[in-house]
């Protein structure tokens, strides 16, 4: 049991469960305005589980499936699987149990809740999570795959909690935002690896356009990402002074993230300013929710 809690460690270590931050606001915002407040308590643990294990699961994979272009990246040898300190058995067993559990948190909400569309999409889901790792191999949309991985937290949150609302376009212009927003620093991050990607044969924006044309790339996702979300404060009742506060500071955070690039400051730039990002925007969007409640 030592050993076995010892590698679990290792494993949450090596993908960064507190990155979970990226995705979750974003879900915890979709999930109150589909409520309309809160929801039952049994619905918002369902789907904090789910995101959990939805994002553990994809970090897996991601992890397991590059494991043999890590260990030729002197930027991600160090990693658990390339390093030896984790075995890629251990891995597959992990995402195995995490994708068993994401299907039954979607379960949950069919037994408890009489909602059975979160099942009846948690493959599709399931598929896309595992499969955004292999992009790349094939080609430079991989950041806009990822994106899209993350953008289906909301839409999933909102299917959850009330699948009616899918029908309004609140939810899908926050869905467009994430993806643009994560497509565009991915992209940032991905300069790290420019030099190595393009001698390996691996496709990714940086090493096909450069730095320079790299960072137009990021720029233009990112002022699409904002017109969203003032496409969501100018159409949707809910999303008010508190979101439009938090759209501002928004920009002005992506107008640091972009200059802290330019200087080559990339793990500054993902790390810290993409965490405030999300948790600003999904927290005053929340406020606004129980602000008309």
């Amino acid at each position: 049991m030592p050993v076995f809690f010892e590698k679990l460690a290792v494993i949450g270590r090596d993908i960064k469960l507190s990155h979970s931050v990226f995705a979750l606001p974003f879900a915890l915002l979709a999930t109150f305005w589909a409520a309309g407040g809160w929801p039952a308590w049994g619905e918002l643990v369902l789907i904090v589980a789910c995101m959990f294990f939805a994002r553990t699961y994809a970090m897996l994979a991601n992890r397991y499936f590059d494991r043999a272009i890590d260990a030729d990246n002197p930027r991600t040898a160090g990693r658990a699987l390339p390093a030896g300190r984790v075995s890629g058995r251990a891995v597959c067993a992990a995402m195995g149990v995490c994708a068993a559990l994401l299907a039954a948190g979607a379960a949950g909400f069919w037994l408890w809740y009489e909602n059975y569309w979160p099942i009846v999409f948690a493959p599709v889901v399931i598929i896309w999570l595992g499969a955004y790792g292999l992009t790349k191999r094939y080609t430079l949309l991989c950041h806009f795959f990822l994106g899209a991985a993350l953008a289906l937290s909301p839409l999933a949150a909102g299917l959850a909690i009330a699948p009616e609302k899918l029908g309004e376009p609140m939810l899908w212009l926050l869905a467009g935002f994430v993806l643009l927003w994560v497509s565009g620093f991915d992209v940032i991050y991905a300069l790290q690896d420019e030099q190595v990607d393009r001698a390996t044969g691996l496709h990714s924006i940086p090493a096909k356009l450069g730095r320079r044309g790299a960072l137009w790339v990021a720029k233009a996702a990112h002022l699409g990402g904002l017109a969203l979300l003032v496409a969501i404060y100018r159409t949707d009742a809910v999303m008010d002074r508190y979101f439009q506060v938090g759209l501002l500071i928004v920009a002005f955070l992506l107008v640091v993230e972009h200059r802290a690039a330019d200087r080559g400051r990339f793990t500054m730039a993902f790390f810290t300013l993409n965490g405030l990002v999300a948790l600003v925007l999904g927290g005053l969007g929340i406020a606004d929710v129980f602000a008309v409640v």
